[in-house]
């Protein structure tokens, strides 16, 4: 995938969500090019890719069919990423998935602030006996 500013980023995905979309662009026939793409009103294929208005409209149009007024598709990045550290993804690891270049850019995304009171230093297991 070939991400902002040119980089190319590889995205891993679950197997589960391989499976799918490879059984998805074998129904659909599509064998190269993008894998989301742009349907008119007959329903036909139209253009290469969707533009960003077309992925607001598709985002927008699923928000509101669960009951959510306002959802920006950043939002769903967002909340994929905090998803991932709230189940123990390590920073390092969501750094490379959102294709961030620095790891500070990453801590203000996920809204990380230092533990003071329960650092992750304070049982290592290697501590006196006694601390007192």
């Amino acid at each position: 995938m070939v991400g902002k500013g040119g980089h190319i980023r590889t995205v891993p995905v679950p197997f589960w969500v391989k499976k799918v979309v490879d059984a998805w662009t074998e129904a659909a026939q599509i064998t190269e090019g993008r894998l989301f793409r742009s349907i008119n009103k007959a329903g036909k294929l139209w253009g290469n890719g969707m533009t960003p208005k077309v992925l607001w409209e598709v985002v927008n149009a699923s928000a509101a069919r669960v009951g959510i007024d306002r959802l920006a598709p950043h939002d769903l990045r967002r909340t994929g990423a905090r998803l991932c550290h709230l189940a123990g993804g390590e920073l390092d690891q969501i750094q490379f998935l959102l294709g961030h270049v620095s790891i500070q850019t990453t801590e203000r995304y996920l809204g990380c602030k230092q533990k003071l009171r329960i650092a992750v230093n304070d049982k290592l297991g290697i501590e006196p006996d006694d601390q007192g």
